[in-house]
């Protein structure tokens, strides 16, 4: 626990203050100093998307559980009528799906220890928070069938973009602003205040922290290139294949895979349409072979690709020449 935002950073480009605020949540949570008959630990994640809210969920299941996929993801905006709220908790008996249990309860009653995420909050019918209130301050819920379902050894994790129509204004392609920036400041502050006439009260208050994204920087969007490029790196090598990335590349891809809107969510697409694509046809063609280090560069014409040879072949070649 002491070295959490060394591992969360691992996984998550940028946002230091919402590491480090979530750290210092989970760290209080660990060391005895919380109510233990509520959750671990509850929290709103504030930000536009594509700057790793759900990441940092997913990154915090596999620091806490040793396991990415504890983590159970109910999309909010799948309950907005009234009548669907009985899918997340158990409809009452006599009612349709009654035996099935619900979405949210049943998977907490199967495996209790898991990072629960509520994405989209703002999109969820009232009903809902309403019956949230009794998981955050009671660390339980009773589901339709009468079952005691247990929250005390969860995270809950809400996520929100409520306001972040204010921290897009005025910033080139969207990236970040200085942390201390008067703007910032401002921005956040309208954003707590959107907040504030969305939720209740009551319902803010028994929340642990709530905590602010930031807008993701060109240097922010350059590194999320390198760490989805691992992911390649490590396919390539289960070939006998090498790659390396040039700085002209990587800021190539960056411009390409990041959005105003979307954040870096786009860079995923980009990797495998600009990189991955056009280089499994290369392989099939067999330009490739094992031992090769495959050079990305861009250029006018988009990314471009070259090779180094295996160095048992370049010897050769050399040889030959000389």
């Amino acid at each position: 626990l002491l070295h959490m935002e060394e591992r969360l950073h691992d996984r998550i480009i940028g946002q230091d203050e919402a590491i480090a605020a979530l750290s210092d949540a989970i760290r209080r949570a660990r060391s005895g100093l919380k109510d233990p008959s509520r959750p671990i630990g509850s929290f709103i994640f504030l930000g536009s998307s594509g700057v790793g809210k759900t990441e940092l969920a997913k990154a915090l299941a596999w620091f806490m559980f040793d396991d990415e996929d504890a983590l159970v993801r109910v999309d909010m905006s799948e309950y907005r009528e009234q009548h669907t709220v009985s899918r997340l908790f158990g409809a009452p008996p006599g009612y349709v799906g009654y035996e099935e249990g619900g979405q949210l309860t049943e998977a907490v009653r199967r495996r209790p220890y898991q990072v629960v995420l509520f994405d989209e909050i703002e999109k969820a019918h009232p009903d809902v928070w309403n019956a949230m209130l009794q998981i955050l301050d009671d660390g339980r819920l009773t589901d339709g069938q009468g079952r005691v379902v247990d929250f005390r050894n969860t995270v809950i994790i809400m996520t929100s973009n409520l306001g972040t129509e204010f921290g897009r204004k005025g910033g080139a392609l969207g990236f970040a602003r200085p942390d201390d920036s008067p703007t910032r400041v401002a921005d956040e502050r309208k954003i707590e205040d959107k907040l504030k006439q969305t939720f209740r009260p009551e319902f803010l208050n028994r929340v642990d922290e709530i905590i602010i994204f930031g807008t993701l920087s060109v240097e922010d969007v350059e590194k999320i290139v390198d760490l989805q490029m691992k992911e390649i790196r490590d396919r390539l090598r289960e070939h006998g294949l090498f790659i390396e990335l040039s700085d002209t590349a990587r800021r190539w891809l960056a411009k390409q895979g990041y959005d105003v809107q979307f954040g870096a969510r786009p860079l995923r697409r980009a990797l495998q349409r600009f990189v991955e694509s056009p280089l499994s046809v290369k392989m099939l063609k067999g330009e490739f072979k094992v031992g090769d280090t495959i050079l990305v560069d861009a250029g006018d014409e988009g990314i471009l690709f070259s090779k180094r040879l295996a160095e048992v072949e370049a010897e050769a070649v050399s040889e030959t020449v000389g």
